[in-house]
């Protein structure tokens, strides 16, 4: 997807420099608070780029499976997870670090964000913990209510969160140290990307909408973001500075997006900004054993620790990553290919097609090119009706190539020449 690769890579960079801060030989960036911002802006963008794949798969198939959805998962975000988890278990035991009693596990677990006494080596790990909370749950939930009622779920996460925060702070201060961490005061975030991806369609109707993404002072939605972000009363940033800024980096989600063939969409996607955007996962991972600020070992002295950092998690992301990726698409198409034949279905007699186009327009649309817009997503996704031969290709078990928008493991719309980091 346009852009996506370039803003993880912004994302990843803030928390870089914003732990490289106070380590060894670096010099004071005066941007401590940009970690928790681009952990934000991943929340937002997980968010928005799983529940366009929900939607698509909706569309296309009429079901959400989530046994697949959970097979992706897993194979995309558990084993560079139990790699780091299992060296920093082995660095433990050779005592060249020290954990505490039970990080380990709840690493393993996903239940980091619900530990405040913890390490340094696994704390990071609690934003991953909120995340893989989220897919437990967000499929069930689209699943049991639907695409249509799933929305008002959404809504209603973003209205509460900013209570249940508030709540916590004045009613149960021995848990004040969760609220940023703990899923119930934190997943309005994800919802936030949720939110966009489900009314993303909506919105590009919408004139008013269509001006906002197009006028120059769009550039104050992410610095109105940035700055009540960064306002230290902690009444504003509980009630209302979250909630703004989750909803400024949507917005600016969708306007990279909007404007992918513009200066910034291009920035974004130079080979650089599109590595280090598919390096983010493993980066993020690899980041804390060498940006530690607590240690004076020579591994942890700027800036030789964030070239330390590059190389670990490139190691992690060529040699675990991608290999477990291909084995999925590997095991994916065995699956595929032993399945029984399924005939095509004939092309449907009212396409999800705007109304606003002629009638004879859609029907060339729906049937010479075999292409419907989603209205929840915005996105094309290509049904194509089957070509002549399509009986051979059944009988042999292979499928019509469908080019597709890819996470790196799932399609859903037109294709991109380069492959796109971890969600």
């Amino acid at each position: 997807m346009p852009a996506l690769d370039g803003l993880r890579a912004i994302s990843i960079a803030f928390v870089l420099f914003s732990h490289a801060q106070g380590t060894a030989g670096a010099p004071d960036f005066g941007i401590a608070e940009l970690a928790r911002i681009g952990v934000r802006i991943f929340f937002v963008l997980s968010g928005f780029l799983i529940t366009t794949l929900l939607l698509a798969e909706h569309e296309r198939t009429g079901r959400i499976s989530i046994v697949d959805f959970y097979i992706r998962r897993f194979f995309r975000i558990f084993p560079a997870l139990y790699l780091f988890v299992g060296v920093m278990v082995v660095l433990d035991a050779l005592r060249l670090i020290e954990l505490h009693r039970h990080d380990a596990l709840s690493a393993l677990t996903y239940t980091v964000n619900y530990r405040q006494e913890r390490s340094w080596w696994l704390g990071h790990i609690w934003s991953l913990s909120v995340e893989e909370q989220f897919y437990l749950m967000w499929p069930a939930v689209l699943v049991l209510l639907g695409t249509r009622r799933s929305l008002w779920f959404v809504l209603a996460a973003l209205a509460a969160a900013p209570f249940l925060r508030v709540g916590v702070w004045i009613l149960v201060p021995s848990w004040r140290s969760h609220i940023d961490e703990a899923f119930p005061t934190v997943f309005d975030s994800i919802a936030t990307g949720c939110l966009l991806a489900r009314v993303r369609g909506q919105l590009g109707a919408s004139p008013v909408y269509r001006r906002l993404m197009a006028s120059p002072l769009f550039v104050l939605v992410p610095a109105v973001g940035l700055a009540i972000a960064m306002v230290p009363r902690v009444s504003v940033d509980l009630a209302l500075g979250q909630t703004v800024t989750n909803v400024a980096i949507a917005l600016s989600i969708d306007w990279c997006l909007r404007h992918s063939t513009g200066p910034v969409g291009r920035f974004l996607e130079t080979r650089p900004m599109v590595w280090i955007g598919t390096l983010s996962y493993s980066l993020y991972l690899w980041q804390q054993a060498f940006l530690n600020r607590h240690s004076d070992g020579w591994a942890n002295a700027f800036p030789l620790n964030l070239l330390l950092a590059v190389a670990a998690a490139s190691v992690s992301h060529y040699a675990v990553e991608q290999p477990f990726l291909r084995l999925r698409a590997h095991l994916a198409a065995r699956a595929r290919r032993r399945a029984p034949a399924i005939s095509w279905p004939r092309p449907q007699a009212e396409p999800l097609l705007p109304a606003a186009i002629p009638a004879n327009a859609r029907t060339r649309l729906a049937v010479g090119s075999g292409a419907m817009l989603v209205p929840s997503t915005g996105l094309r996704v290509f049904e194509p009706e089957p070509p002549r031969g399509v009986r051979r290709l059944e009988a042999s078990g292979r499928e019509p190539a469908q080019p597709g928008l890819t996470d790196g493991h799932h399609q859903v719309g037109p294709a991109r020449p380069r492959g796109t980091g971890p969600t």
